[in-house]
């Protein structure tokens, strides 16, 4: 589209014929994803070095407004941005899926652009991504920091959690954002969610959940050997896999339907939650519920991560996004509680308490306000501890007695787990929920 738009500028040489590219350093267009429509637009890095004009600024906000009109989602292959483009992700947002490709450089207020949309990926050692570079580092803070370790792909998918992966070039994060596409629906109207024909039989027992979790609470678990046993055909694709690896994020196919799947893993942290898992967990929530996405939860959470890093950086309220996210969420939800579910954070992970459509638990789960030794040894002042423990375990951590008081709905084998999600995906398909009547919500940002 517009492939004949010039710039109209007549300074610095720039009205010269030669300096007037037809198209302006920017393609746009639409056209399918497996079927699908898409509409894009790539800023070409060898027009004025993908710099920005009015007329390319136009043509990014006239397809992204016609994204929004079909809708169908929105694909940017970017290094710059525009106020006008700015208001158009905020219009865009929770409308139609928005994601940035990150292939080259991208500084300045342009960050801003791809820092709304929906997802961003980046490929390593060439593309950046920085308010202000190096130079200005060195002039202000008489800092030495190169742009990759100022803003590279490693940065950012790993310490900041601005992009949400990486990879080693342009074809594979191309292949990566035709592989989320595939998952997630054309806009925010149900009628677009996608479902595949099922090929992994629902039903499914899985005996080797039985073996998954050691006997040793305090042994370590990988939380995606579970997601990858129970989604269809053990296919997942994960968002943001190197940064705050205490908590898990995914989209995968349940029955063929589109699931958003939060779990702690326990082979960082312990599973703890903190800061940047929180965040990181309450964004992917919002975005499935923005998209009629229903979550499916895994828990083993021992906890809020202690400290006074934590603390002082706003823990509470870092993590009460996480908190504010599920209890706002109005898809399906559904959580299963594989080993430990303590105090604050048992709340936060979409307990039955957020208004969690159905809850279950594990055989050997422990819901409780803290660890039963812990415990024992506080109530009883450290007497006779082995003893009180079990004691403890037996009247308070057992999951019989969260289902007595109807915390959870249900004490589930754990080879039946993906046949009991299944059935409730189906049974809640249909879910419909009344709000109250408001401008907006007012998330503690």
């Amino acid at each position: 589209m517009d492939q004949m738009k010039v710039h109209r500028c007549q300074e610095f040489g720039m009205e010269r014929e030669e300096n007037k590219i037809p198209g302006d350093g920017v393609v746009t267009g639409h056209g399918t994803v497996n079927g699908r429509k898409v509409f894009a637009f790539s800023q070409d890095f060898t027009v004025f070095g993908g710099s920005l004009s009015e007329t390319h600024a136009q043509k990014i906000v006239k397809i992204m407004d016609m994204a929004v009109r079909v809708g169908a989602p929105i694909i940017g292959l970017n290094d710059s941005g525009d106020a006008d483009v700015f208001q158009l992700n905020v219009d865009s947002s929770g409308v139609i899926p928005q994601i940035s490709v990150i292939l080259g450089p991208c500084a300045g207020g342009a960050v801003y652009s791809p820092a709304m949309t929906d997802f961003i990926f980046m490929v390593d050692q060439t593309s950046y991504m920085f308010v202000t570079g190096p130079e200005v580092v060195k002039t202000v803070t008489n800092e030495h920091v190169t742009k990759e370790e100022l803003g590279g792909s490693s940065v950012h998918a790993t310490k900041s959690g601005v992009a949400h992966d990486s990879f080693p070039n342009d074809v594979m994060a191309i292949r990566a954002m035709r592989r989320l596409l595939d998952l997630l629906p054309s806009s925010n109207d149900p009628a677009t969610l996608p479902r595949k024909e099922q090929t992994d039989d629902p039903e499914r027992v899985i005996p080797s959940l039985d073996q998954v979790v050691p006997d040793d609470p305090n042994t370590p678990y990988c939380m995606k050997t579970v997601i990858r046993e129970i989604v269809d055909h053990g296919e997942i694709f994960e968002l943001m896999p190197n940064h705050a690896k205490n908590i898990v994020t995914a989209f995968a196919r349940m029955d063929g339907r589109t699931v958003g799947i939060v779990g702690n893993n326990p082979m960082t942290l312990a599973g703890c939650l903190d800061i940047a898992s929180s965040t990181k967990a309450a964004r992917f929530v919002r975005f499935c519920n923005a998209f009629n996405i229903p979550i499916v939860t895994l828990v083993d959470v021992p906890g809020f991560l202690p400290g006074t890093i934590q603390e002082h950086g706003g823990i509470i309220r870092q993590g009460a996004k996480l908190l504010f996210a599920y209890a706002e969420a109005t898809v399906p939800k559904i959580t299963v509680i594989t080993r430990k579910a303590y105090g604050g954070a048992y709340d936060v992970m979409a307990s039955k308490h957020l208004r969690a459509d159905t809850n279950y638990a594990w055989p050997g789960a422990e819901i409780a306000v803290m660890g039963a030794k812990g415990a024992a040894g506080i109530i009883f002042r450290g007497q006779d501890i082995e003893k009180n423990t079990q004691d403890y375990i037996k009247r308070f951590t057992n999951p019989l007695v969260a289902a007595q008081r109807g915390f959870i709905d249900d004490i589930i084998e754990p080879p039946t787990t993906r046949a009991v999600i299944c059935r409730d995906l189906e049974m809640l398909s249909t879910k419909t929920i009344t709000q109250i009547k408001r401008r907006n919500s007012n998330i503690p940002l």
